[in-house]
């Protein structure tokens, strides 16, 4: 897996989720070697590139979209990226705020636990 666009995707990915788990998502996608080529490519070296948002907007949505999905791996995953790209607790529990309204109070409370747990490990 080599391009422009995954260079620029795994470098942004590292940036955001760490290496640690970078390195190690490879062993827990064995055997979906097209599913993370997709995912490097297309989601980190393309969308997340565009000029449009900053990382700290993505970050955002990124939280607020997973909330609604109710995909806690994926969401405990990006709270810690969005701090990393310097979004504060006080703004992600906005966001969560936010989704208790459009998405339901229990995904809104799930959230900030979330963002409670995840803040305590990076702190």
């Amino acid at each position: 897996m080599s391009g422009s666009e995954w260079a620029a995707g795994d470098a942004l990915r590292r940036k955001v989720l760490g290496d640690e788990y970078v390195d190690g998502v490879s062993d827990t996608w064995a055997g979906a070697a097209e599913l993370q080529d997709l995912v490097v490519r297309f989601a980190w070296g393309t969308i997340w590139q565009r000029p449009t948002f900053d990382t700290k907007t993505r970050s955002l949505l990124t939280v607020a979209i997973l909330t609604a999905l109710n995909r806690k791996h994926e969401l405990e995953l990006h709270i810690g990226g969005a701090i990393r790209n310097g979004c504060s607790v006080d703004e992600l529990v906005e966001v969560a705020l936010q989704c208790s309204v459009y998405c339901g109070v229990p995904a809104a409370i799930d959230t900030v636990r979330s963002i409670k747990q995840i803040s305590d490990e990076i702190s």
